[in-house]
């Protein structure tokens, strides 16, 4: 596993999507390490990561999570988790919660009902059918809104010229995908303990509202907020998302106190 490590201050781990790597966060880091010790990592099967053959679960990599902060001598953090990310904090605060000071659930889940089944089935009959340059062509489609992709084509073409090499072995990236449609805890989630924030997007068409709106009623005193931007809104309004996450932190602590 690899992971990063920078600023001072309380723990603030971030955890990555579907793509797992850890540079998803590269404008949001910048504007927490004033406030916090932030630790990012790639998922297993991805970025700098190891990427065993196998199959893969939301379980084992919220695992690897923990491991990475009982590495860094980090008894409780304050966990962010984004899209799969958000799963994989659910996980944590399900199987570990005495290492979560506080959850923010993004763009997540609470379980993959039959629109997410057909949405991440046709996903994975893209990458396998039709490559890992076309699947990643159409998660910039449908991720992130029309003036973003306006004004970072040089970026995303990059993106998609890496694509292959990204999502290599296409196995890793396929099992990975297949882990969503099988893996939810959501009938544990009103034993969720930790202060959790709920974050979503309206325009998001990769993982509608209702979700986070789910989420949100399944997490006992959970609070519920809205970012537009599509699924991806951590990148397209990263200042916007700090600070969301800066409040609900500073927040949670006062309450706490």
């Amino acid at each position: 596993m690899t992971y990063d490590v920078s600023g001072k201050g309380e723990a603030l781990l971030l955890i990555p999507g579907l793509g797992g790597a850890a540079s998803f966060w590269d404008d949001l880091v910048p504007l927490l390490t004033d406030n916090f010790k932030v630790i990012t990592f790639d998922h297993r099967g991805t970025g700098r990561s190891e990427r065993p053959a196998g199959s893969y679960s939301i379980s084992r990599i919220a695992r690897d999570a923990v491991e990475i902060l009982q590495a860094e001598n980090v008894d409780v953090a304050n966990v962010v988790g984004h899209s799969t990310g958000g799963m994989v904090a659910q996980y944590i605060a399900l199987d570990a919660p005495q290492v979560v000071k506080a959850l923010v659930i993004s763009g997540s889940w609470e379980k993959p009902d039959a629109r997410f089944k057909a949405m991440f089935q046709a996903r994975l009959a893209v990458l396998r059918e039709a490559g890992p340059k076309a699947y990643q062509m159409l998660t910039h489609a449908i991720g992130f809104p029309s003036s973003f992709i306006e004004q970072n084509t040089s970026l995303l073409a990059k993106a998609v010229d890496q694509a292959c090499e990204a999502l290599s072995p296409v196995d890793v990236a396929a099992s990975r995908i297949q882990m969503l449609l099988v893996d939810e805890r959501s009938a544990d989630l009103p034993k969720i303990k930790a202060r959790t924030l709920v974050v979503g997007a309206t325009d998001d068409a990769l993982v509608p509202f209702y979700h986070s709106q789910n989420l949100a009623a399944l997490i006992p005193g959970a609070q519920i907020t809205v970012i537009d931007g599509a699924h991806f809104y951590p990148r397209v309004h990263p200042g916007r998302f700090a600070s969301v996450v800066k409040q609900f932190l500073e927040n949670a602590h006062d309450q706490r106190s």
